[in-house]
């Protein structure tokens, strides 16, 4: 039977449908027909070839890494996934997405794990980790050809304040500013898909104590003291008409982002008719394994497709 997305954002609706375990437990149910393929239509695994440590740029005095991952057999530019990994923008490494990334190229896209600057001891504050993933984006446009994906065909995905900056990326126009200086100038650093996993979309709201000194520790100091920077960096604020179509997974018992921050986005999105859907697993944390876990990356890739795959 083929599918079809009618659910649209449904998050949107969550002053019309009452509470938001309800709104939640409708949106689940709305994301099994959302704008991923079919089952049963992913290509078959195909082989792969892996570039590692390749330098997009260099951020301050630190040399900006990037591994690669893409069809061998290539007859024409594919569309690229990059994957942007979380930990508070202070930690993490882009060698926990590194089998993701395989296993993207596997399912016929050019994909890349990227590294940013680490905000630590005062250093690398935010936007710094914003300014080196917008140079990521632009190095692989500008080198595009060579690197055999389509520069107008590139979709982002991230977990936790990986999923703030990539959505971020599908938000902000150049013209919006951080870009930085690290490489690759003149280039667009928008992405046209986004899927983002349990991100914080607006960084002005009530976090739990843990998270709130997450994000005080990587921007350099609490929201009373630097409102002008939390808004600045918060992704609902750029959200506009031609924003990239946005997949948000998010669980109802996270406890760093909460979740009503998922339905915000949304909110935001469908009033800028932006198409894309929102994902509530109910009762689920800041991050899940297993079959689900396996799932929502299928998901992913799904969702990659249908929006970067070219129409006949």
């Amino acid at each position: 039977m083929k599918r079809t997305n009618n659910c649209g954002w449904l998050a949107g609706m969550s002053g019309k449908l009452g509470s938001g375990i309800k709104v939640a437990a409708i949106a689940i149910l709305c994301a099994g027909m959302g704008a991923g393929t079919a089952r049963g239509e992913a290509p078959k695994p195909v082989e792969i070839e892996v570039l590692e440590n390749i330098e997009y740029g260099v951020g301050g005095e630190e040399k900006l890494m990037l591994d690669l991952a893409r069809p061998k057999e290539r007859a024409a530019p594919l569309p690229a996934v990059v994957f942007i990994h979380g930990g508070g923008w202070a930690g993490g490494n882009r060698k926990g997405h590194f089998e993701r990334m395989k296993r993207a190229a596997e399912a016929g896209f050019v994909s890349a794990t990227v590294s940013y600057r680490l905000a630590k001891e005062g250093k690398n504050l935010l936007p710094a980790q914003i300014e080196d993933s917008k140079c990521a984006i632009r190095f692989l446009r500008a080198n595009a050809k060579r690197l055999g994906l389509d520069p107008e065909r590139i979709g982002a995905v991230g977990d936790s304040a990986g999923g703030h900056l990539v959505m971020l990326l599908g938000t902000m126009e150049p013209a919006d500013g951080l870009e930085g200086n690290g490489g690759s100038p003149g280039v667009s650093s928008k992405v046209q898909a986004v899927v983002a996993y349990y991100g914080p979309t607006n960084l002005v709201r009530e976090f739990p104590a843990a998270a709130a000194g997450i994000i005080k520790n990587a921007v350099g100091g609490t929201l009373a003291e630097k409102r002008a920077e939390y808004e600045r960096i918060s992704p609902v604020k750029y959200v506009n008409a031609g924003d990239a179509p946005m997949l948000i997974f998010h669980g109802t018992k996270d406890q760093l982002v909460p979740y009503e921050q998922a339905f915000e986005m949304a909110t935001a999105l469908s009033q800028a008719g932006v198409p894309g859907r929102v994902e509530i697993l109910l009762g689920d944390q800041h991050g899940w394994g297993g079959e689900k876990l396996a799932r929502t990356e299928q998901a992913t890739l799904d969702f990659f497709r249908s929006v970067l795959t070219k129409k006949e």
